[in-house]
């Protein structure tokens, strides 16, 4: 991959300025991908993967970049062709099996077939010239040290400023580099134990690594195709994040529980959930989203999990021992996974998303039965979403209280007073908060 003769557009560039195109459309990344990595091999949809998620990355970088080389600016191009020069920037600079002449002139054709033979020139001379100048690139230092840090991490600066109050600049700097780091895919083995698993791939030439946090589980490199892995098509793992296993661990239900999981979609914590319960009802309010635990569960052939189209402000359930609500957020703490979350979200979001998680808390608190347990869960790294509405519903209902989990649930350093707190530069994986309540018995 990486070439292609004047002309001809390769296969993966074209599906990397259709991801871009989706992006501004509104679609979610992996979304996007999927859709415009169909008709790839295996080889040329890594490669795909690797330029899409290295743009979004370094995008502020990138447009530093650029800007300083298009008179006006990238901001007084047409959105696509801005897109293509970043694409372009990135194969030139940043990927090694792409030569030079093949970057320029692919991108080039692209501008020129998508926008006309002005852009085409435009984006000839722009990226000769960076490619000219690749020694010199480095774009001046603002003086200020948050536009610094939004620059040389590649973070919005409202996000940064936002991060700097809370943490200090250099713990900040360590989450913003955390967050462009490249995210292993988890494996946890069901139905077969780790050393089974990892003998299964070692057979497949798949090489493992130990994750952070969760010793039971297995890592590989992103980007190796599940479904060719026959441990995979056999129902013998599914993927999860140690943070999000970590909620589970967090939540202790206790054998035999009937749990509700609110916001089940795609369903790993239900999965996860049912080694110990009873029963699981995972419930979305998307027949869509449930279609895909519907689809993991045919893979994985687990009994005891019931999905159910259900909203999460109204659960038609009758009391549960335990409930697990993991709201939907703003993702802060996924933003290695999902990098085009940073450039999509807007301030105005987090007050959104509290409200809703509010909402979802009052509802969900009404099907714990008495002596059952509710555990929240996100996510975010925001406070608003994780500390305040833990506090807020404390307040609100006198009938519940906070619990930590018994001793040795969880490792002693995602705890903070009793809640559960992942961050991603601290430990190596997504970020997510968790708090467990226990409902009075009566």
């Amino acid at each position: 991959m990486g070439t292609g003769s004047r002309g001809v557009i390769t296969p993966a560039r074209d599906a990397a300025a259709q991801v871009l195109g989706d992006l501004r459309g509104g679609s979610l990344l992996d979304a996007a991908l999927d859709r415009a990595a169909t008709r790839l091999d295996p080889r040329d949809r890594r490669w795909l993967h690797e330029l899409v998620y290295g743009t979004l990355r370094k995008r502020a970088w990138l447009d530093a970049v650029l800007d300083l080389r298009v008179r006006g600016g990238t901001s007084r191009l047409h959105a696509g062709v801005a897109d293509l020069l970043r694409l372009g920037t990135q194969q030139l600079l940043f990927m090694r099996s792409v030569p030079a002449y093949a970057a320029i002139a692919q991108t080039v054709e692209q501008v020129k077939l998508q926008h006309g033979i002005g852009a085409g020139k435009l984006a000839n001379a722009v990226l000769r010239r960076v490619d000219r100048e690749r020694e010199v690139l480095e774009p001046p230092a603002p003086t200020d040290p948050l536009d610094a840090l939004a620059l040389t991490h590649s973070h919005p600066r409202w996000l940064v400023a936002r991060w700097v109050a809370r943490w200090g600049a250099e713990r900040t700097g360590a989450l913003l580099e955390a967050n462009n780091r490249e995210a292993n895919t988890i494996l946890r083995p069901i139905g077969v134990v780790r050393e089974q698993l990892e003998a299964m791939l070692d057979a497949a030439d798949v090489r493992t690594h130990e994750p952070p946090l969760v010793s039971d589980s297995l890592g590989i490199q992103h980007g190796i195709s599940l479904t060719s892995l026959g441990a995979f098509q056999q129902g013998l793992c599914f993927v999860q994040d140690p943070a999000a296993t970590m909620v589970t661990r967090y939540a202790a239900i206790a054998p035999g529980s009937r749990v509700a999981d609110l916001c089940a979609a795609p369903g790993g914590k239900a999965i996860e959930l049912a080694r110990e319960a009873g029963v699981v009802v995972a419930c979305d309010s998307s027949e869509a989203r449930l279609q895909r635990v519907r689809e993991n569960l045919s893979r994985l052939d687990l009994p005891n999990i019931v999905p159910l189209v259900a909203d999460a402000r109204f659960p038609a359930l009758s009391p549960m021992d335990a409930v697990l609500l993991d709201a939907p957020c703003t993702g802060t703490g996924t933003f290695r996974r999902h990098p085009d979350a940073r450039w999509r979200l807007k301030p105005s979001d987090i007050a959104l998303m509290s409200n809703v998680q509010r909402t979802l808390l009052r509802a969900a608190c009404d099907i714990v039965a008495p002596g059952g347990l509710l555990v929240y869960s996100t996510c975010s790294l925001e406070q608003e979403e994780n500390d305040a509405q833990v506090e807020t519903f404390l307040t609100e209902h006198a009938e519940f209280a906070l619990e930590p989990p018994p001793a040795g649930t969880v490792p002693e350093t995602v705890l903070d007073a009793g809640r559960l707190r992942v961050l991603p530069h601290l430990h190596g994986t997504d970020g997510a908060f968790a708090a467990r309540f226990r409902r009075r018995s009566e």
